[in-house]
């Protein structure tokens, strides 16, 4: 049977604990700030043999305001001991990062053992702040052509900009992800806040961040699009 397990953070990634994610002047819960001792050392690999899926991606994977077995990607790893596959996922979150922090740090996640797909969910960050939409897809892009070189599938969980910064930004913004799904031929989520973003009863008290039922709600909708994913390489 699979598990679930949290990458531990290298020593640089725990500065950008203290950010929040995807929230405007909303501070991280204490479980994210970086402790005062020594910061731990890269993860090394899981040697537990098991294929692995690691989820890269902000405070949404994080699961900010949640336990660690309340957010999507543990949610997850209970429906595939569910459906008998011997998996390990692999929650690679951290709250704060955009696009060019999820690049910095790809090495790191992928370095887990046999990573067979990895779910990208990054971009929240740089809507929020109003990035330029070139320099996220650029990264995304970057993201997408090593974890292919390394074989690894993708699934990319697309993420829509606030209307502040004007409708033109948030179209393009929308874009990106449907022009990196075609370009590299992955699997693409349109919005992996469907059915959850905008409904007060499925989100925390900032209206953002899912609660416990919202998270449940984003476990159903990536795993409707993984699952066939993970049949596929299992018996590939």
């Amino acid at each position: 049977m699979g598990h679930f397990r949290r990458a531990n953070a290298p020593g640089w990634v725990l500065a950008v604990l203290l950010l929040s994610a995807c929230t405007r002047g909303t501070p991280a819960p204490a479980q994210n700030a970086a402790p005062p001792a020594a910061a731990p050392a890269p993860a090394a690999a899981d040697d537990s043999g098991h294929p692995k899926i690691v989820v890269l991606g902000d405070s949404l994977t994080a699961g900010l305001g949640l336990l660690e077995t309340q957010a999507y990607p543990a949610l997850i790893q209970e429906k595939m001991n569910q459906d008998g596959y011997a998996w390990d996922v692999i929650n690679a979150g951290i709250s704060g990062d955009t696009s060019a922090a999820g690049l910095q740090r790809l090495d790191w996640a992928l370095n887990q053992g046999d990573v067979r797909i990895m779910v990208l969910e990054l971009g929240a960050n740089d809507g929020l702040r109003g990035l330029p939409i070139a320099e996220m897809k650029k990264n995304l892009a970057a993201i997408i052509e090593r974890a292919q070189e390394k074989r690894i599938a993708v699934l990319l969980a697309g993420m829509e900009a606030p209307p502040n910064f004007g409708p033109d930004y948030t179209v393009s913004f929308r874009q990106v992800y449907r022009d990196l799904a075609k370009e590299y031929k992955v699997t693409l989520l349109p919005f992996l806040l469907d059915k959850v973003a905008g409904v007060p009863a499925l989100n925390q008290g900032d209206g953002i961040h899912p609660n416990i039922e919202g998270s449940r709600i984003v476990a159903d909708t990536v795993w409707n699009v993984l699952r066939p994913m993970v049949a596929a390489a299992a018996s590939s």
